[in-house]
């Protein structure tokens, strides 16, 4: 007994420690001490004694935390008696002990939860033990937020069918019960219980009903799942009322629970009702709308805004224009709206992050219009304008305050600013003479103060700015709007409307570039080319109608005739920010990609190489010129990435007029030429500049891979191939031995060798008489064997650097080994024939990388998975003999590391998998056909070998046909084809566990059922042969589409559910 009580003594010091002492030394050593106590034997009977007599809140909250784990515990879990016992004795504790710690509460609230969620499905004399949870809850009359249980599907169904909706009705009736009483909130008791309870209801609303919910941040526009048997709580208006009735009635501080259960029941799927219920509920629905903007003076709570604009927002997500319109008070409502949106968008510092409800609203509604056919007015055509000119004013007037006060500027948060200006640009199109007309007679006042500003000897730099930052949000508003253009609903005037728009903008543009040398404004400048994306996306290309009034109006006043004409104001406005703008980069990258999405397009690359701006830039693209290309003004070498986007559409116009025109080539590429001669001079010798020999290659092969990312046809493709090998490869290779611990020099260079091998658009095509592409693989094998063998060399990496050191360079020659092995511009089998280690070098390489990377490090950086899992499938197709060669732990490693995949999250990464599955499924069962063959030619000595490690080891085998079947039967299965492929050979090679397996699930249905799951599992291997022949693997995967169909007939019509967790495991 003193043993114990000492033990509780240490173990309550030692929680003390951990929870309250400052000392980081003490606390580790406390959580060590308790960490070995939560793996030790005696754990569960000392957490009941830390419980019935612990003296602090801290050691009750370990024991709660501790029996969590235990019952959570899949390997050696407790029995189902145990799990009974501390369920009653945690319910019995929470009743008797009122007054435990809030954490305290919560922790053990949390054990229930999960004691019940994990049994679920166990039996105790035919009855489920733990699914009395209303009965349970109900004792103590103050229920607690109830976490959806969401994580298993079957689970949440299952709970969902049989207690949610008794929940709800609970939580609604026990709120009547609180709105009719004059509750005490100013008691603590009542004030929390009420607050559990809207939160309790609110839970139920947000259930994850049919299991897509993946993202909570993405719920703003959906709709609510509810089920059909809850259609009665939805009909009856007074469900509704009850909500509106208590938000008016209770203290602000509970409103936004209130508002929150209203936006979800706003949000109740259009098909829980018919057309005339739909009418009524939603005419509910706007009433209590309305009955909250007439009494507005809860809306200044922040959180009570932010909630009451989510719920407008929802009020067009779920319903059309035209039942609106039909409700009684909607020409009252959609004034009251207007005038709450014109007086939101007018106080712009309150809330910023709300009003992105409010314009998706009018952005609906607005794109509604041309749809409407009710004989109602909408009355948009009044309340529309005004919410435009209120955004666009208040941004205006904002301008100065936030100059005058320092506040933060909305325009630095390009994210949030460009989200509502594509709200924006759907609003401002409704009515669009009057926005045209207002942001003309805006920016024709902010243009001319600015003009007078500059040509004043004494204006304040205050002034400038502040006219500076008016033109930058109407350059950024002119831009939206022009993009907002529509092609069926646009008309003559209104494109006419838009050359008036472009004219001022382009004038614009004229002063504040005569001005570059003096002084520029990086925002207006943003906002230019934020403006010249919109126009050329509306404007510019090949489906244009360049008849458009707009060029029409360019003409009148700028003189710009035709496309070309524009194309060349574009180009000059590039060369100019290039110019003056070369070391901004978020000014020099946003100019790049215009200039690139201009070389995309098939008319417009054409009519910009006759430009002589272009043939400049082809003819000087080097530092002297362009800034950006220099290699000294860089602060860091990562700067050099905007390189490539320049190099891509230089090399795309370059293209057009190539041909095999080498001599045109070769002066292209003379800047590159003497790059990489500078590069090999500092080589040669034993002292040179480091950092100057590091940039001036990584800008060099940033320029190159752009070029070869451009030459997607064979002779250009060709000429840049002759001009870098066998000249300048041994260059990228030294690069490699020196720097590989540099990933900021070792990226690129792997990148441009990616690219090189890449085989874009059948580009890698070489004469019968040319050794290139054997050759080409040779360097490729060299570079992945120099890279791999170096960083092999680095030993540990710490955890937070591991990727950025270490595995994106290995995810990059993954890539490179995949894009050679499957470019068909190489015949492998040379190789081995001719004595030649390059394919073994790259391959044994490959390996060895592959086994330095721990399992989790695979799936938890995308795109090492994407690279790895798409090598392999290239491996086990043309490869397979050299994956039967290896080692047993390395054909483990790679067949877990595909038993992993298949429950990957990615479905590329999945297919993936289940494509590699399928041809060692296919492998081995050829290679065992075979063996039972009589044949004169015994089986290769790997095929033996391989078969003989399957053989010792078919756990990993019949575990992946246990995984692809669970998922096909219980889970959504997004890629049906792919799983079904390997799944007739894993049933093939395993045809007794495949019986037991279909025995166990067929015997955990309830009895009714067994007959009908048997039955299913005889249609899918009906007509079904033993061969992995295309006909027979086609049947089967016909056969398996109604498997999966019948199946999940057959289990929602139970409410009995299987539990795969056991059975599959």
């Amino acid at each position: 007994m003193a043993d114990h009580v000492q033990s509780l003594a240490q173990l309550e010091n030692l929680c003390k420690q951990l929870y309250e002492t400052t000392d980081t030394g003490t606390r580790l050593q406390a959580e060590k001490a308790l960490v070995e106590f939560t793996n030790s034997p005696e754990c569960l009977s000392k957490c009941q004694l830390l419980l019935e007599r612990g003296s602090s809140s801290y050691s009750q909250l370990l024991a709660a935390t501790c029996l969590t784990k235990l019952v959570s515990r899949t390997n050696n879990p407790l029995p189902l008696e145990q799990r009974i016992d501390i369920r009653n004795y945690v319910l019995n504790y929470l009743a008797t002990r009122p007054k435990l710690a809030t954490f305290v509460t919560q922790a053990l609230i949390q054990l229930y939860a999960r004691i019940t969620k994990l049994g679920w499905f166990d039996c105790q004399k035919d009855e489920y033990v733990f699914r009395n949870v209303i009965n349970d809850v109900t004792r103590f009359l103050q229920a607690d937020t109830t976490h959806p249980l969401t994580k298993h599907r079957k689970i949440a169904s299952s709970f969902r069918d049989s207690s949610l909706f008794d929940i709800f009705t609970l939580s609604c009736s026990l709120l009547k019960q609180a709105s009719g009483k004059n509750l005490n909130l100013n008691d603590e008791s009542q004030h929390g219980l009420l607050m559990q309870l809207l939160k309790l209801t609110h839970n139920c609303l947000n259930f994850d009903f049919i299991g897509t919910s993946t993202d909570e941040s993405s719920d703003d526009l959906c709709t609510v799942q509810i089920p059909t048997s809850w259609r009665s709580a939805f009909l009856d208006s007074s469900t509704l009322q009850l909500f509106f009735d208590l938000y008016h009635s209770i203290p602000p501080s509970f409103s936004p629970l209130v508002l929150s259960c209203l936006v979800q029941i706003a949000s109740v799927r259009r098909s829980l009702f018919n057309n005339a219920e739909r009418a009524k509920f939603l005419s509910h629905l706007v009433d209590g709308v309305k009955r909250i903007l007439e009494n507005p003076q809860s809306l200044s709570d922040p959180n009570n805004y932010h909630e009451f604009c989510r719920l407008l927002a929802r009020l067009k997500s779920n319903y059309q224009l035209g039942e609106l319109v039909k409700v009684e008070n909607y020409p009252e409502v959609i004034r009251l709206i207007a005038n709450f949106t014109v007086t939101s968008l007018q106080h712009w510092e309150f809330a910023p992050n709300s009003v992105h409800y409010l314009l998706s609203l009018w952005q609906r509604l607005a794109a509604s219009v041309p749809y409407v056919k009710a004989t109602e007015p909408h009355m948009l055509e009044t309340y529309t304008p005004e919410v435009t000119k209120a955004y666009i004013t208040s941004r205006l007037e904002s301008v100065h305050i936030i100059l005058r006060d320092g506040l933060e500027d909305p325009l630095e948060d390009t994210g949030l600013v460009q989200q509502q200006l594509d709200q924006l640009s759907t609003i401002g199109r409704c009515e669009y003479e009057k926005t045209c007309a207002l942001l003309v007679q805006l920016f024709d006042q902010a243009a001319q103060s600015y003009q007078e500003l500059l040509q004043s000897a004494s204006a304040s730099p205050m002034d400038l700015a502040v006219q500076e930052g008016r033109l930058t949000w109407l350059v950024y508003i002119i831009g939206a709007v022009i993009g907002g253009r529509v092609s069926f609903a646009s008309t003559d005037e209104q494109d006419a409307m838009d050359g008036e728009l472009v004219c001022r903008v382009l004038q614009l543009m004229n002063l504040t570039d005569s001005r570059l040398a003096q002084a520029g404004n990086e925002k207006l400048e943003l906002a230019m080319l934020s403006f010249f994306e919109q126009f050329r996306k509306i404007y510019i290309g090949d489906q244009v109608q360049k008849s458009s009034k707009l060029y029409r109006r360019l003409s009148e006043v700028l003189g710009l005739n035709d496309e070309t004409m524009v194309l060349s104001v574009f180009i000059g406005k590039i060369i100019t920010n290039l110019k003056y703008w070369g070391r901004c980069e978020p000014i020099t990258s946003k100019t790049l990609q215009l200039l690139n999405d201009l070389s995309i397009g098939y008319s417009s690359v054409r009519k910009l190489v006759k430009l002589s701006a272009v043939q400049f830039m082809l003819n000087n693209h080097t530092s002297e010129h362009f800034s950006f290309l220099g290699i000294n003004n860089q602060s860091n070498l990562t700067d050099m990435r905007c390189r490539t986007t320049f190099y891509t559409a230089l090399g795309r116009l370059l293209m057009v007029d190539l041909g095999e025109d080498e001599d045109q080539y070769e002066q292209f590429m003379l800047p590159l030429t003497a790059a990489f001669e500078a590069v090999a001079q500092m080589f040669s010798t034993n002292s040179f500049n480091e950092q100057e020999a590091k940039r001036t290659l990584v800008g060099l092969v940033r320029d190159l891979r752009g070029i070869a990312f451009a030459f997607n046809a064979k002779t250009s493709f060709m000429m840049l191939f002759e001009w870098i090998y066998p000249s300048y490869m041994p260059i990228l290779q030294r690069a490699i031995e020196l720097w590989y611990h540099d990933p900021a020099c070792t990226t690129p260079v792997l990148k441009l060798m990616a690219e090189l091998v890449h085989n874009r658009s059948q580009r890698l095509q070489f004469d019968v008489s040319s050794p290139n592409g054997i050759l080409l693989f040779r360097e490729t094998s060299k570079m992945i064997t120099t890279y791999g063998n170096r960083i092999l060399t680095l030993g540990e990496v710490p955890k937070d650097q591991v990727y950025a050191l270490k595995l994106k360079g290995i995810s990059i020659c993954f890539s490179m080994l995949k894009a050679a092995l499957s470019g068909s511009y190489v015949n492998f089998g040379v190789f081995r024939l001719y004595g030649d280690d390059a394919l073994d070098n790259a391959l044994q390489t490959f390996i060895k990388l592959l086994l330095s990377i721990p399992h989790s490090d695979l799936l938890d950086y995308p795109k090492l998975s994407q690279s790895y899992y798409s090598l392999l499938e290239v491996l086990t197709q043309d490869h397979m003999n050299f994956i039967a060669s290896l080692e047993p732990h390395v054909i483990m490693y790679i067949l877990s590391s595909i038993s992993e995949g298949l429950t990957a999250l990615d479905t590329m990464v999945c297919t993936g998998c289940c494509s590699c599955l399928d041809h060692i499924v296919t492998y081995l069962f050829k290679q065992l056909s075979r063996s039972t063959k009589k044949r004169s030619t015994p089986l290769a000595q790997e095929s033996d070998r391989f078969l003989h490690i399957m053989q010792q080891h078919p756990e990993m085998i019949q575990q992946m046909l246990s995984t692809v079947l669970n998922i096909i039967i219980f889970e959504d299965c997004r890629n049906q084809w792919s799983m079904s492929r390997p799944l007739l050979g894993l049933i093939l090679l395993n045809e007794k566990y495949f019986s037991d397996l279909r025995n166990s699930i067929v015997n955990s249905q309830p009895p009714e059922k067994q007959q009908a799951m048997h039955l299913c599992f005889e249609n899918l291997m009906e007509g079904i042969e033993r061969n992995l022949l295309t006909k027979n693997r086609d049947r089967f995967t016909q056969n398996l589409s109604a498997f999966r169909r019948e199946v999940n007939d057959s289990m929602k019509n139970s409410s009995y559910g299987v539990n795969s967790n056991d059975m599959m495991s």
